[in-house]
Order: C-alpha cells, then sequence, then structure tokens
C-alpha cells in the first residue's frame, strides 16, 4: 500500500537535483531514415557533418563534411552555416550564416533533422527507435514519465495523468497497469472515457444494476468497476463525471465495496484506479466542477504526459510508420518530416497518424514515391479557428479587440507561445488572439513564469 506523497515526491526531486542539464543536438532523422543519436554541446561549440562528430550524419550524402557549427549562449544557440552549397535551415527558414536563437530549434542539414535541445539527459545513449515495430513509440520524454509511472505503481494504488487528447493518455495507464501487475495477464485493464458516458447512465455503466431494478433491464448487469475487480479501472476524462456520481465514485473507492443499482448488499472489489483528464483537476475543483475529497483520493501522484510537440524524437517514426502501412515503396523526405516537426498538432499523435496516412495516399500514385510537404492538408496539424461570442465582442474604440479566452488554450499551450515569443507578453497575446489582461490574469496564477511586457 502507498506509503506518503512525501515519499514519492521526494523520490522524484532527488535526480532533478543530482544531475545539470546539458545542452546538446538530437539526430531524430537521418538520410531519410528516423533516427536517435545524440551529441552534447562544449564550452566551444560543436561542428556538425559527415567527418564529425560520432558520425551524426555520416549517412547523409547532402551534408557538407564540415556542414553547421551550434554554439551555447546565455539566452539560446548560435548557429553557424560554414559556407555550405545546400544550405542550413532553422525551424523552416534558410540560414544566413549566422544567428540565435531562444530556445530548442529544428535544423535541417541535408537530407537530415537535427533537434538542439537544452538538456539531452533523455536521449544519451540511446538506441534509434524501431521505425516498423507494432509495439508503441517510447522517446526520451516518455521514458522519464514511465520511469515515474513505475514509481507510482509500487507506492500507490491510484495515478492521475494529466496531457492533451490524442498525447498517449491510455498508454501511460496501461504503463501503470503492468507495471502494477508485472508479468500477469490474469489481471483485467478496463478503460472508460467518461466524455463519452450518455448522461444519466454513468451510475449504471460504472456500478452495475441489478435485475429488476428499472425497466428494461432483464438481467443482472455488471459495471465498469465490477470489470475491473482485480486489475486496473482507467477513466479517461474524469473530469466530466457528474457530481452526485463522484460521490459514488469516492464511496466506493475508500470502502472497496459497490452497491449495484437496485441491489441490497454490497459486493468487495480490489481495484487500482488510474484517471486522466486534459484539464487541471484543482482548477476544475476551485471552479466546482470536481470534488475535492475525490481529487485528494485520486489526484496525487500526477503524472504529465508530453504533447507531441515536445517529443519530436518520437515524430519521424510515426511518420515513417504510417507510410510503410499505406506503400512499403514510399519514403518521406526531410521537408515533409520538417513541417510534420514545426505544426502544433492540437490532436497530437492521434491526429498526426491520420494526416499522415492521407498524405501517404495523395502520394501513392507519384512516380518517385516520395511524400512531400504539399501532399499534406494545409489544415493538418493546425489549431481550430477561434469562434467569437457576442460577450466576446470588442469595446468601442477597443485597439486590440479580444478575440479568443485563456480557457480555450492548455496551460502548456501558453507556456509554449510564451517561450517562441521570448516571454514578450504584447506578441504572445497577439499571437493567440488574446487580450494582454486576459494573458496577465492567467499569469498571475503561473508566477513561476519569467515574462516581460512591453507595453
Amino acid at each position: 500500500m502507498p506509503e506518503s506523497d512525501e515519499t514519492y515526491e521526494d523520490s522524484q526531486r532527488e535526480p532533478r537535483v543530482a544531475s545539470r542539464a546539458q545542452p546538446g543536438v538530437v539526430a531524430i532523422f537521418v538520410a531519410g531514415q528516423p533516427a536517435l543519436r545524440a551529441v552534447a554541446i562544449p564550452p566551444a561549440g560543436v561542428e556538425l557533418g559527415r567527418s564529425a562528430p560520432a558520425l551524426l550524419l555520416g549517412d547523409d550524402e547532402r551534408a557538407s563534411r564540415r556542414h553547421v557549427h551550434v554554439a551555447r549562449r546565455e539566452h539560446g544557440f548560435a548557429i553557424t552555416d560554414q559556407g555550405t552549397r545546400n544550405g542550413t535551415f532553422v525551424d523552416g527558414k534558410r540560414l544566413e550564416h549566422a544567428a540565435t536563437f531562444a530556445g530548442p530549434v529544428l535544423v535541417r542539414v541535408g537530407r537530415s533533422l537535427l533537434w538542439v535541445v537544452e538538456d539531452i539527459a533523455p536521449f544519451a545513449g540511446a538506441q534509434a527507435i524501431p521505425t516498423l515495430s507494432d509495439g508503441p513509440v517510447v522517446g526520451g520524454l516518455l521514458r522519464r514519465a514511465w520511469g515515474e509511472i513505475a514509481l507510482a505503481s509500487k507506492a500507490f494504488d491510484t495515478l492521475f495523468i494529466r496531457g492533451e487528447s490524442g498525447s498517449g493518455k491510455e498508454l501511460a495507464a496501461r504503463a501503470f497497469h503492468d507495471a502494477s501487475y508485472p508479468g500477469s495477464t490474469a489481471s483485467p485493464f478496463v478503460a472508460v472515457n467518461c466524455a463519452a458516458i450518455p448522461e444519466g447512465l454513468s451510475e449504471r455503466l460504472l456500478f452495475g444494476a441489478k435485475r429488476g431494478a428499472y425497466s428494461g433491464i432483464t438481467a443482472d448487469a455488471e459495471g465498469y468497476v465490477q470489470a475491473a475487480d482485480g486489475g486496473t479501472l482507467f477513466l479517461d476524462e474524469i473530469a466530466e463525471l457528474d457530481l452526485l456520481v463522484q460521490a459514488k465514485l469516492l464511496r466506493a473507492l475508500e470502502s472497496r465495496e459497490v452497491l449495484p443499482l437496485g441491489a441490497s448488499r454490497p459486493q468487495k472489489v480490489t481495484i487500482r484506479v488510474c484517471s486522466a483528464s486534459h484539464k487541471a483537476l484543482r482548477d476544475e475543483v476551485s471552479a466546482g466542477r470536481f470534488r475535492e475529497d475525490l481529487y485528494y483520493r485520486i489526484g496525487r501522484p500526477e503524472v504529465r504526459i508530453p504533447p507531441l510537440r515536445e517529443r519530436l524524437d518520437e515524430l519521424p517514426v510515426f511518420v515513417a510508420r504510417e507510410l510503410h502501412a499505406v506503400d512499403t515503396r514510399l519514403t518521406a523526405s526531410a521537408t515533409l518530416v520538417e513541417a510534420c516537426a514545426l505544426r502544433v498538432w492540437p490532436g497530437n499523435v492521434r491526429e498526426l497518424v491520420r494526416e499522415v496516412r492521407r498524405a501517404a495516399h495523395a502520394a501513392s500514385s507519384d512516380p518517385d514515391r516520395v511524400v512531400y510537404p504539399h501532399h499534406l492538408s494545409s489544415e493538418a496539424g493546425i489549431p481550430m479557428p477561434v469562434v467569437v461570442r457576442p460577450s466576446d465582442a470588442p469595446a468601442v474604440g477597443a485597439s486590440e479587440p479580444p478575440q479568443a479566452s485563456a480557457a480555450s488554450f492548455t496551460d502548456e499551450q501558453i507556456a509554449q507561445a510564451l517561450e517562441d515569443h521570448g516571454g514578450n507578453v504584447r506578441g504572445t497575446a497577439r499571437a493567440l488572439g488574446l487580450h494582454r489582461n486576459q494573458l496577465r490574469r492567467w499569469l498571475d496564477k503561473h508566477p513561476e513564469l519569467k515574462v516581460r511586457d512591453d507595453g
């Protein structure tokens, strides 16, 4: 049984204190194939090309022997093209000799893609992810999350997973289940999408019903909780559960008993509960949409699943896998993978694989069997347009009319936009379609973020 939240958090905090971030370069796509090779950036910088270092680009014939130099700077990375014929592209734009960039950037060299990151620890020493494997794709950041999940499985019978839609929350829940019941094939894993449960049926579906409990029930109906007895119940989008059902779920977890509708005696159950949501449960509690007592029962420990845009080492694998599924003769151009890596993908992996498969079918009749960016839909990976409600209409004479609300975006999306704009409040608000005051109110809840306000 669990010990305490403090034990869990202390064990997670310890390795982070012990090691400093090591900036470096990760080759995620080399000579037309997914790859995973990492090299640190020494104080004097590192020169990348076919000749060095460690054959990072050794098999890319379109890369020069001495192609690009990358150095660490106080506020980012200095990247210098070494006078190459094919050029160097940073975040999709050709580099004119040299420039300094804030934060992680994507560099295209020949037929290869390099991801310049603040810390290569998750990728150092890793092997290339299998391209055509049927198994799950688990890159560097997910491996770190998997470690947290494995630790939680040893100390707790609950886990809350926070992540955007399509980011792999069910995959993480299965990792929690597998770690909780190592080597077992008999322990059930029952996944429930709470957002898809019809209104008024959640209690019957979760806890079951006895024959005759109400009209239409001609036999005992087992609920999801009973079906998960001896295993793991995964409640995806748990924030969508009705408050009254939340109360009954809490009682079932506390008492380890379930009372089906129409039953006079409760049934004993032994389950682990993994829940997930794209929403922050603490915010839902504050807004009165989620029970505080249930939050303290299942909301900790919490593991965050990074969105796909933070896991670029996985993206080339998903692309190659989908192309191969359509036609084994299809290959991805570096520009296609680059275009995918530079898009937001609000639907994450779920959206990416569907759009890449669509692009594969569009390119399957081309004689060279190479998929390029123009085969992608113009809407693929792009956030949905924000619909302006009448209440959001600008006041007469307003110089910067609000077009969205901070609630239209996840915390991760707003934080990423701030990072992309160097912490500039005005530029970030303009990019998101927010009024500056809306963004400032959101920032008041996140004092850990460093910003600069240029008026």
